[in-house]
C-alpha cells in the first residue's frame, strides 16, 4: 500500500462494516456526490466544467458504470455535493462502499485526501502483498470467511456445508468481539435479517 492509503486508512480504522454503511445510508437518504474523472496532476477547478464530471451522482452507480476510467489511469476525485470539497463525515463511508463495489474487480486502490476531495485510482505498483494487506483492512466488509484459516473444505457437501457453517460462526464471533454491534453477521444486510422476523 503506497504511504497515502496506509495513512488515511490508519486514520479512519477500523473500516466500516456492511452494517455501518447501512445505517449511514438510512439516516442520509438519497444519497449523491458530484464526482470528477482526470489524469493525475491535472486537476484544478476548471476541471469541474469538463465532460467528465458526473454532478449529483450516486456512487456505487458511477464507480461501476465507468470502471474504464480508472483502468485509463484516471483518478475519481469526489465532493459533497455543490461544494468542490468533501465533509469529513463522508469519508469513512465513500471507502467502505467504493472498496464494496469494486471487490469483484480484485483491483487495490490507493485513497488519499487532496484539496479537501477524496481521490481514488488504481494502484498500479501494487504487488500480492500489498493486495492482501490493502483488503484485510476491509476484509469484514467482503467477506464472512476467515481468511487467516486454512480452508481445507472437506468433499462431502453435508460436511463441507457443517464446515463452512462452523467456520462462519467462528468469523462471526471474533468480528463481534473485535467491533461489538457495528458487526453484521454472516453476508447480510439489515433488511434480510429483519425479514426473517
Amino acid at each position: 500500500m503506497n504511504q497515502n492509503t496506509r495513512k488515511i486508512i490508519n486514520e479512519f480504522s477500523p473500516m466500516w462494516t456492511n452494517k455501518q454503511v447501512w445505517e449511514f445510508e438510512e439516516i442520509n437518504e438519497n444519497l449523491t456526490f458530484d464526482m470528477l474523472y482526470v489524469k493525475p496532476g491535472e486537476y484544478n477547478e476548471n476541471s469541474w466544467k469538463s465532460k467528465s464530471t458526473h454532478l449529483d451522482s450516486d456512487i456505487r452507480d458511477v464507480t461501476v458504470r465507468t470502471f474504464d476510467n480508472l483502468l485509463d489511469n484516471e483518478e475519481l476525485w469526489i465532493t459533497s455535493k455543490g461544494e468542490k470539497q468533501l465533509d469529513e463525515k463522508f469519508i469513512p463511508y465513500l471507502m467502505a462502499t467504493i472498496v464494496d463495489t469494486m471487490i469483484e474487480e480484485e483491483v487495490c486502490l490507493n485513497l488519499r485526501i487532496d484539496k479537501n476531495c477524496l481521490v481514488v485510482s488504481i494502484d498500479r505498483n501494487a504487488d500480492v502483498i500489498d493486495c492482501k494487506e490493502f483488503f484485510e483492512e476491509f476484509y469484514h466488509l467482503a467477506t464472512g470467511f476467515n481468511y487467516d484459516t486454512d480452508t481445507g473444505i472437506p468433499d462431502d457437501e453435508t460436511e463441507a456445508e457443517m464446515y463452512l457453517t462452523r467456520l462462519q460462526e467462528e468469523f462471526d464471533e471474533k468480528m463481534k468481539d473485535q467491533l461489538g454491534d457495528m458487526y453484521l453477521p454472516g453476508n447480510n444486510d439489515p433488511d434480510t435479517i429483519n425479514a426473517k422476523d
